[in-house]
């Protein structure tokens, strides 16, 4: 059995435009150590990351006390929505979810990116088989990864975890196969 705990990011500074660098806020760092808390007894073996900084010091208190590296994997990043910042978030993530197709001109599908993010997980269950996993993440790339599993996963699905920062989905596997998927909300527990 392998098992893989994704973290939702927690809270970033949405002031700081750039992907790749935007960081949390300090309630976001505050609340990290809601992250390590819940995973300290987990029996973690290994840790990977997408590449974003967010993504990263929300689970670096986790990796630091446990003395595991933090493994980066560049196709758990998150969507590309487009080269300019989106004002109607809402609408455009709608028409996503609506057509898994849809993109804006220089951005990434749903369907693209859950490609390369399930491409990621399958490495992870390749390379990791039983072994139990962290992996960083974002909101749309981890919701991707639950549709795959569960195509009734959709939009209504995201909005309602779209504010919800640190959020952490467990998925267990035997062999390739998804036998269970269990969210946690960090808050209520």
């Amino acid at each position: 059995m392998t098992i893989i705990y994704f973290v939702r990011h927690a809270e970033p500074n949405y002031m700081n435009h750039d992907e790749l660098s935007r960081e949390l806020t300090e309630k976001g760092l505050r609340d990290s150590k809601l992250v390590t808390r819940f995973l300290s007894d987990k029996g973690i073996d290994i840790v990977f990351s997408s590449p974003y900084k967010r993504a990263i010091d929300t689970i670096r208190d986790f990796s630091e006390s446990e003395g595991l590296e933090i493994h980066l994997e560049d196709d758990f990043r998150e969507r590309k929505v487009d080269s300019c910042w989106i004002e109607d978030f809402t609408s455009f993530c709608k028409a996503q979810w609506t057509d898994f197709d849809f993109k804006l001109s220089d951005g990434e599908t749903l369907r693209e990116v859950q490609t390369r993010n399930i491409a990621a997980l399958n490495r992870l269950l390749s390379e990791h088989r039983n072994k139990t996993i962290v992996v960083g993440s974002h909101g749309t790339a981890l919701s991707t990864i639950i549709n795959f599993y569960d195509k009734q996963f959709g939009y209504d699905d995201f909005e309602s975890i779209k504010g919800l920062m640190p959020w952490i989905v467990k998925f267990t596997f035997e062999n390739d196969i998804c036998t269970e998927i269990q969210s946690y909300n960090l808050f209520e527990l």
